[in-house]
């Protein structure tokens, strides 16, 4: 048997970064979006592990960029998936809630967990064993995974290199910032030699960038409107590259049925949805987040647009049949 290894994949939007821990028993960390399902399959081939041979898919929460390859691993080669045990439980009855994929008006095809996952529960590669530890704060059921002997964090979204998580105060309450705060607390205490996180580079000092989330999750406690500001444009921003962009005559219409928007403009901004609009586009223009292009909104941040076929789908948990992922 080879060397066991861990193999980071940094991926472009709308897909999460995965991690393959190649090794007896070899596992996936988060599986993409469900349009790059097949480039999913084929970037674990080329590190030289066959779906088949796949032994488990960790989820670290249940956004669809980081679930949305479950049903094509699932369906097609049998593969178990485990997940936090809260978020199991919503994913398993179909719950309309289930990875906030109806507020956020976000694809995700239906997909069961089968092992739930608890703090400090382990998981064995053959040669490794990973260290389940609950960090809620981005999602209620969050986790991280650590690997000791070689001090290898995986932090799917509670921190990025230069960035942190948004933070859903609608569907994972208003003390997420609490939550998140007492997660890298946590991870603080470890010995990390690097850092996967389900976006951007690999983290080359972690400690560095815990400490930098953390600054700016307690600057976030005195000026709570950055909390939406900041959730706000990730999630436009997101949506702008799953559709890659929207003409400017179909935002109004869009974003005035989007659950996340009313919420945000009603409940964080006191705005009406309609008096939002074009104070929320200002925004992603004059932060760079968004651009316009011949009338159309364009997400600045690279990304690899979906196949319109695919997002014509547009599947949520509410349409999830039970026989598939029947509790």
């Amino acid at each position: 048997m080879k060397k066991s290894s861990v193999i980071f994949f940094e991926r472009k939007f709308p897909s999460a970064n995965m991690i393959l821990i190649k090794d007896q028993l070899p596992i996936l960390v988060d599986t993409g979006f469900g349009s790059d399902a097949i480039e999913t399959e084929q970037l674990m081939k080329e590190a030289g592990v066959s779906p088949e041979e796949l032994h488990l898919i960790v989820n670290t929460h249940y956004h669809s960029d980081h679930v949305g390859g479950n049903y094509h691993l699932q369906r097609n080669y049998g593969v178990t998936i485990a997940a936090h045990k809260w978020e199991a439980d919503l994913v398993n009855s179909c719950d309309p809630e289930s990875c906030c994929a109806e507020w956020l008006d976000q694809p995700v095809e239906p997909y069961r967990v089968d092992t739930k996952l608890s703090d400090n529960d382990e998981i064995d590669t053959g040669s490794r064993t990973l260290k389940v530890l609950h960090t809620p704060g981005h999602t209620l059921g969050h986790i991280s995974l650590y690997e000791p002997e070689e001090e290898i964090l995986i932090c799917g979204d509670l921190f990025h290199k230069n960035d942190i998580g948004w933070l859903n105060i609608f569907r994972e309450g208003v003390s997420s910032i609490q939550r998140s705060i007492e997660s890298l607390e946590r991870l603080s205490l470890l010995r990390i030699g690097k850092a996967y996180s389900g976006h951007g580079s690999q983290i080359e000092n972690p400690m560095a960038a815990i400490d930098a989330a953390r600054e700016r999750f307690e600057k976030w406690l005195k000026s709570p409107e950055k909390v939406s500001w900041h959730a706000c444009k990730r999630i436009f921003s997101f949506t702008l590259i799953m559709k890659n962009g929207l003409e400017k005559e179909e935002i109004n219409h869009y974003l005035l049925n989007c659950g996340w928007f009313q919420d945000f403009a009603r409940y964080s901004f006191q705005l009406q949805p309609e008096e939002f609009i074009p104070i929320l586009l200002d925004e992603m223009i004059r932060s760079g987040a968004a651009n316009w292009h011949n009338h159309r909104l364009i997400a600045s941040a690279p990304y690899q647009a979906s196949q319109a076929k695919w997002m014509e789908k547009n599947i949520k948990p509410k349409d999830w049949n039970t026989h598939i992922v029947n509790g």
